[in-house]
């Protein structure tokens, strides 16, 4: 088993459950994209570029789908959380039933449809 499906896999209630929700929406909505495991957490690439990453917070009681390319996300800000990050901002999640899926699957295309290639544009 894939490291990142095993993380997945092995998160305690409501996690589990929120987080294979969310793979299934990035993998439909980006069906050429890769899940790969990096920094002990969930990545997922188009290619070289990074997509987003998964992080269950059991501390904090939450779950983050963060994105790097926070140029291309404007239209999504009264969404996205930055808790002071200059680069990367996120989704979040206690609950499956928080999960918008329509702004999910929109912000997964800009970022599919975007030709930038790094992390995010300076």
């Amino acid at each position: 088993m894939n490291p990142a499906e095993e993380y997945i896999l092995s998160r305690p209630e409501p996690y589990k459950s929120i987080l294979l929700h969310l793979q299934i929406l990035v993998e439909t909505t980006l069906p050429t994209v890769e899940l790969k495991y990096k920094w002990k957490i969930p990545v997922y690439y188009l290619g070289k570029k990074p997509v987003c990453y998964f992080n269950a917070s059991l501390k904090k009681g939450f779950v983050d789908v963060a994105f790097w390319t926070s140029e291309d996300l404007s239209a999504f800000q009264k969404y996205l959380i930055t808790e002071n990050r200059k680069v990367v901002k996120s989704l979040r999640y206690t609950k499956i039933d928080e999960v918008n899926e329509e702004v999910l699957i929109q912000i997964l295309q800009t970022i599919g449809n975007s030709k930038q290639e790094g992390f995010y544009n300076k």
